[in-house]
């Protein structure tokens, strides 16, 4: 009975070491903020985008652009924020949001143009921006304080 007592004790150890050793060496997500050229550059671009986007929506609700011209531009600025790359683990997190968002949007009113529900989509939309800027509200005092400003993000 003692002999059974000691080998599982000793399989126990010998697990939680192993689980111990496994988990150690795992690479973890960085979450010190930073304020790098890239992502001094990523919130000029995502501010640069988001303003020619919001234009562009501007102008397709009163007429004078088409629904080709507004779905176009939200998937070259998708594109070129996907080409960015910011060190900030928010910032890299906010990409990825805005990235998604100007995909939906545009999915959405190719949608609308054809005379679809695009409801689903731009709800997708709104909800990848709201995430967003819950990220960046988060994020806002601390990337101040390294000098990179959110606010027009905001």
């Amino acid at each position: 009975m003692r002999r059974i007592g000691l080998i599982a004790v000793g399989l126990f150890v010998m697990a939680a070491a192993a689980l111990v050793l496994a988990t150690n060496g795992r690479a973890r997500a960085d979450r010190v903020h930073t304020c790098s050229a890239t992502d001094r550059q990523f919130i000029e671009a995502a501010r640069t985008n988001m303003t020619a986007l919001e234009l562009w929506s501007e102008q397709y609700q009163s007429g004078d652009a088409s629904g080709g011209d507004v779905s176009g531009q939200a998937r070259t600025a998708a594109k070129i924020m996907r080409g960015t790359g910011p060190t900030d683990f928010s910032l890299r997190q906010t990409k990825q949001l805005v990235v998604g968002m100007l995909n939906e949007y545009a999915k959405a009113v190719q949608l609308q143009e054809r005379r679809r529900d695009a409801g689903s989509r731009m709800y997708r939309a709104y909800g990848l921006a709201n995430y967003a800027h819950t990220v960046l509200v988060h994020a806002k005092a601390p990337l101040a304080q390294l000098g990179c400003d959110v606010r027009p993000l905001l």
